[in-house]
């Protein structure tokens, strides 16, 4: 079978597109490769097939920001919007898991987007889902308490049973702090009877504090 039949979205657009994506190679990444880094010249439309991949904004201390995680379906922003702009790459990013992907080079790209309208709008629609997820982050990081974007982390990432494998400094990455912020937060949460916490684990103890202080808004 190939490789965008295994994909919903991608198998439903015409033959000759398909065909044009099939004669790519897919590439297996292993966990926590770097895929690119700031100043690096754009590389192509990435289409992650598995695995997962997280955008990292650098600070100049080297503190960083999550700013997305592209999954299967998913839209790279930096990608895209380097190929509009022909610019560089602003930020870093990173496989969290063993991924497969296929990069599209420019010159293919927009061969894609000329031809097929069905690929021009999936191009697009994953922009504009990536742009509210983006807008969705500036709002939490600028109006949201620390303590209800953390609880809301833990509340999103949580298995049914209630526990988050999680590090403290991938948290403080994923919400926009710093790792001894939530270090204390944690404590905080943990004597409130909210959470029970352990090197690298959360564990649940009273979901709906937490959905109460997730819910939050108050800077």
């Amino acid at each position: 079978m190939s490789w965008t039949g295994e994909d919903a979205t991608l198998a439903a657009l015409p033959a000759q597109a398909r065909a044009t994506l099939d004669a790519l190679k897919p590439l297996d990444i292993a966990r926590g490769a770097t895929l690119f880094s700031p100043g690096e010249a754009v590389k192509g439309y990435v289409i992650v097939l598995s695995g997962r991949v997280g955008v990292h904004l650098i600070g100049p201390t080297g503190r960083d920001i999550l700013l997305y995680e592209v999954a299967p379906g998913q839209s790279c922003i930096q990608s895209t919007l380097g190929l509009f702009g022909g610019d560089t790459y602003t930020a870093e990013a990173v496989t969290q898991t063993d991924t497969r992907l296929v990069l599209l080079a420019r010159e293919r790209f927009f061969a894609l987007l000329d031809s097929s309208p069905e690929f021009r709008h999936i191009v697009f629609q994953a922009f504009t889902e990536r742009m509210q997820s983006m807008m969705q982050l500036i709002e939490n990081v600028s109006f949201l308490r620390v303590e209800s974007r953390l609880a809301a982390l833990i509340l999103a990432r949580a298995n049914p049973q209630g526990r988050l494998e999680m590090t403290q400094a991938d948290m403080a990455s994923a919400i926009g702090s710093a790792r001894e912020v939530i270090s204390r937060r944690l404590d905080k949460l943990a004597r409130a009877g909210a959470i029970r916490h352990a090197r690298g684990a959360v564990q649940i103890i009273d979901r709906p504090a937490l959905e109460r202080l997730a819910q939050s808004a108050a800077v």
